[in-house]
């Protein structure tokens, strides 16, 4: 297939927000999900605060069947999808079980599942552990069930790249359309918000120690002392755009436009980081030039030294101060897998509505990152284009283009 790739359904499970509108709503207004942690005792941990969804009861939006067989992120993924599918109005029989496939990335499988199954194994005994511990904890488990649940048996497939692996999967998807698929569901989601998989976050070294919600988290800030976890993201119906027409499809949120993605050389190599290099090749890969973006995305980290590289990244390829610059995500946490498809939501919803939506700041952004980031307020003003721009922790970058789409 040669048309263009777009999005037709979006699923959104995040912090400050379940549904798409509602999580809309909160980041224009600023509002935050991070909060302290309350699903366990973090007293004696370093750090005491995510981004948890506190709303979501997942046997309000799945068959009783599932729940004893599935991890909490694997809930989330299953609800989003089914969003994002009715968002779509994909019908049964609207397409062939095998013209539609599933791709989803996931960073750090399905820890809460796998740790109480263990404390059962090292409690109780073996007898006494599921036998869904089998597939719970799996990586490509939320391409599984989704597909399972929704009869979709073309071309799926699992990554994982950490944070880049979101827009990884949305990349894979569009790859696959143009292969001939014609609807394909992608995004990514992720939670390790129990005792063992939030230790293993903050053995990362990267998580903020601050006990403010609003200062924890501040990409591009002069106080930026890490980032705080969080749990969610999104999925999305991608479709090629003369099959979603045919299938009566009025509503088409954006385009998928250009991706690409690349791999920071070894560390000591002398050798500058690839990120620059993938938002240069996706903007190729869309035909555009630095000048047709109207805002970017970026990846945030919240990092001193990682947000210096991104800004200057930035810098570099738009020139100083020459595009705004968001980074949302500060209202929701780091979602690793979920991050990067929650920021394409976030900018498809910035086309459709012209505004920009702010960043959390509390000190300013240091002069020397010569970059306009968009904080305090909503920015009114026409966006056609977004780059949507992620990191992942051992190297991976992946960048993202999106674009409005016109009758």
């Amino acid at each position: 297939m040669t048309g263009r790739t777009v999005i037709t359904g979006i699923g959104v499970t995040a912090p400050n927000g379940l549904r798409t509108e509602n999580y809309w709503k909160s980041v224009l207004a600023g509002h935050s999900g991070i909060g302290p942690v309350t699903r366990f005792d973090v007293s004696r941990y370093p750090a005491k605060l995510a981004g948890q969804i506190d709303d979501f009861d997942p046997g309000e939006h799945l068959p009783s069947r599932l729940l004893p067989q599935t991890d909490h992120s694997t809930r989330l993924a299953l609800t989003a999808a089914a969003w994002a599918l009715t968002d779509a109005a994909v019908s049964p029989g609207d397409l062939a079980d095998y013209d539609m496939g599933v791709v989803t990335s996931n960073a750090l499988g399905g820890f809460d599942f796998t740790h109480r199954e263990f404390n059962k194994l090292w409690s109780k005994g073996p007898e006494f552990v599921s036998v869904y511990e089998s597939f719970a904890w799996f990586y490509a488990v939320n391409t599984g069930q989704i597909s399972i649940r929704h009869t979709m048996r073309g071309p799926s497939a699992a990554l994982v790249g950490e944070q880049a692996g979101g827009l990884d999967a949305l990349g894979h998807a569009r790859r696959t359309i143009r292969r001939g698929t014609p609807l394909v569901l992608a995004g990514g989601v992720d939670s390790a918000l129990d005792p063992w998989g939030y230790a293993s976050q903050l053995a990362g070294g990267r998580v903020s120690t601050e006990t403010d919600p609003d200062r924890a988290y501040l990409p591009f800030d002069a106080r930026a002392s890490g980032y705080v976890p969080g749990e969610g993201g999104a999925m999305l119906v991608l479709e090629e755009e003369h099959s979603a027409r045919g299938r009566g499809v009025e509503r088409l949120h954006a385009e998928l436009a250009g991706y690409a993605a690349t791999f920071d050389p070894a560390p000591g190599s002398g050798r500058p980081p690839a990120l620059r290099r993938a938002a240069e090749s996706a903007l190729a890969d869309a035909g555009l030039a630095p000048d047709d973006i109207d805002v970017v995305f970026a990846d945030g980290a919240g990092v001193p030294e990682l947000d210096a590289a991104e800004a200057r990244a930035i810098r570099e390829l738009f020139g100083p101060g020459a595009v705004p610059i968001t980074a949302p995500k500060a209202l929701t946490g780091r979602l690793y897998a979920g991050g990067g498809p929650l920021d394409v939501v976030t900018a498809a919803l910035s086309i459709r509505d012209g505004v920009v939506p702010p960043t959390p700041a509390d000190a300013g952004v240091p002069d020397d990152y010569g970059i306009d980031l968009v904080h305090g307020e909503p920015r009114e003003l026409p966006v056609r284009r977004a780059l949507v721009l992620a990191r992942g922790r051992w190297g991976f970058n992946s960048a993202v283009v999106i674009g409005a789409v016109g009758r």
